[in-house]
């Protein structure tokens, strides 16, 4: 069986384990906390079916990794940041500048330059289900390292100037930007979930897998979660608009001294 099979079948268990945590979570006089109420559900998943959602997603990232394309190569043959080939620590040195094309990016965007260059994918083929995997796989190896985002080319220092800009840029119906929540309103929660700045380590935890959605969210995943519920219409995947976001809210939780958190992490 293959694990996307397996992931499904899991999926399909985790929905219902999800309906009964929610059960109880409602009946409860006192709500717990949402960090707890994750790590409650966490345990049930593990005591039920000894994994977990985001652990099937990193399997199925590399059986996809080594892949071979049209090309008859695998992600093995790209450089992800430290070397070819290399993943260990890759994803905690992401975004930066890539010399082969000549622009800043991040590990999302990395992968889908790859399976174009490396494997030989056209853009048409490839499926954002699968880049989804591969970076899921790839962040494992960066599971609670040091971010070590430190713009430096002169490309890096620009897409970080432009993040910083987008972060505070009121737009859209609501008037809002990045900074008026998670800034404003840090330490403070909305729907529940806790609201922290990028000094506060925000970012630290994608990609995760979200048991209330039952979906999997990379951190560009979550860019566009947060666009969509403020009424702005979303960037396109890979987009500058994503690289530049991620390079100045990693940088901005280097400078504060995070480290990731178990990647893929579990969280509602």
């Amino acid at each position: 069986m293959s694990v996307r099979k397996k992931r499904l079948i899991l999926l399909a268990g985790v929905a219902l384990g999800a309906l009964g945590g929610l059960v109880a979570y409602t009946q409860q006089s006192k709500p717990l906390d949402p960090f707890e109420e994750a790590m409650r559900q966490r345990e049930m998943y593990l005591e039920t079916f000894g994994i977990l959602p985001g652990d099937l997603f990193v399997e199925e990232g590399k059986e996809l990794f080594y892949r071979k394309g049209p090309s008859g190569k695998t992600l093995e043959e790209c450089d992800f940041g430290l070397g070819k080939g290399v993943l260990e620590g890759v994803y905690a040195v992401l975004p930066k500048y890539f010399p082969d094309t000549g622009r800043v990016e991040d590990l999302e965007s990395r992968v889908y330059t790859c399976m174009q260059r490396v494997q030989g994918f056209k853009p048409e083929e490839i499926k954002r289900d699968e880049v989804r995997a591969i970076t899921t796989f790839i962040a494992s190896f960066s599971s609670k390292a040091k971010i070590q985002v430190v713009p430096k080319h002169p490309q890096e220092i620009a897409m970080y100037n432009l993040g910083r800009e987008l972060w505070y840029t009121r737009a859209g119906p609501r008037d809002m930007s990045c900074a008026v929540c998670h800034e404003r309103y840090a330490g403070q929660r909305v729907r529940l979930s806790p609201v922290r700045s990028p000094k506060e380590g925000l970012g630290n935890e994608w990609p995760a897998y979200r048991f209330e959605e039952d979906r999997l969210y990379t951190f560009e995943d979550r860019i566009d979660f947060c666009y969509e519920s403020i009424g702005i219409p979303k960037p396109e995947f890979y987009s500058e608009v994503h690289i530049a976001l991620t390079t100045y809210i990693l940088a901005e939780a280097t400078k504060a001294g995070h480290s990731f958190l178990e990647l893929p992490f579990f969280t509602r």
